[in-house]
């Protein structure tokens, strides 16, 4: 990809795209029937075009916050709306109608989830005509990832960073209104994560989306989102908020970056 200009973070007046209102949500275990609260009356709102990073000890709801905008876990209290072109509409929640609308998302897991029997290609392609899209889009979204070469080839003889890279392309791909991150360069080296991250924000200059990261690491919470929050206790409440306000394409190494990571460091401590 060529490189992009600097774009600026959404204005803090941006509309609401996602708002989580009053969510609850509780777990029994199937081992001691004991319940676990994990959310209570949770509020949340993400803004039009902006990348927020939630971050967290383990335990403190992160991913299941992500799974419950996701679609793959229902709130047991509570509403999620998400924009729809003519304001806020009830995707999930217990009142009537909910769950109706349909969002297009992208999604990259902390695992790739790719199918090992097919071609890396062939993986884009797939998730490509389920939106109703074009399978054609597969070339574009693999060659901007750095995996042209390797569309033929199979998920299971690419190296970890590789397949993350598909995963992330076949999420870029579908053209998604949302996209949620869900610690997608945790299990990978230092090296290997640095670079997916500074592809990650590549891709978010070249095509800015609204979007929802999860994550352990403040360093790439500060890097990455334009707003973090930090979720602490059981049932989560928020305990600390920060907006990052830096410009992008960001540098790494760039100082202000470093004094973000200290103050979610020191929120998270």
């Amino acid at each position: 990809m060529n490189g992009a200009e600097a774009t600026q973070a959404p204005a803090a007046g941006a509309q609401p795209y996602v708002v989580l209102d009053g969510v609850g949500k509780v777990f029994t275990s199937t081992r001691t029937g004991e319940r676990e609260t994990v959310f209570e009356d949770f509020t949340l709102t993400v803004r039009q075009g902006e990348l927020v990073a939630v971050v967290g000890a383990s335990g403190t709801g992160k991913t299941t916050l992500l799974h419950l905008v996701a679609g793959l876990e229902e709130p047991d209290s509570g509403e999620i709306r998400l924009a729809d072109g003519t304001g806020l509409q009830r995707i999930r929640g217990r009142s009537p109608g909910a769950g109706s609308a349909r969002h297009r998302l992208g999604v990259v897991f902390q695992q790739p989830r790719l199918l090992d029997w097919i071609s890396v290609r062939r993986n884009v392609e797939l998730a490509l005509t389920s939106a109703g899209l074009d399978p054609a889009g597969a070339a574009r979204a693999l060659a901007d990832v750095g995996l042209a070469e390797y569309a033929d080839r199979y998920p299971s003889v690419l190296s970890g960073g590789q397949r993350q890279r598909a995963a992330v392309a076949r999420a870029f791909a579908v053209e998604p209104e949302l996209i949620l991150l869900d610690e997608p360069f945790s299990a990978l080296d230092q090296l290997t994560a640095r670079r997916l991250r500074l592809l990650l924000q590549e891709l978010w200059t070249a095509r800015p989306r609204t979007g929802l990261l999860v994550t352990h690491n403040p360093l790439e919470a500060a890097f990455l989102a334009d707003r973090v929050i930090v979720l602490d206790g059981r049932p989560a409440r928020v305990r600390a908020e920060f907006t990052v306000g830096l410009p992008r394409p960001r540098s790494p190494e760039d100082p202000r970056i470093f004094a973000r990571h200290n103050e979610i460091l020191a929120a998270l401590g």
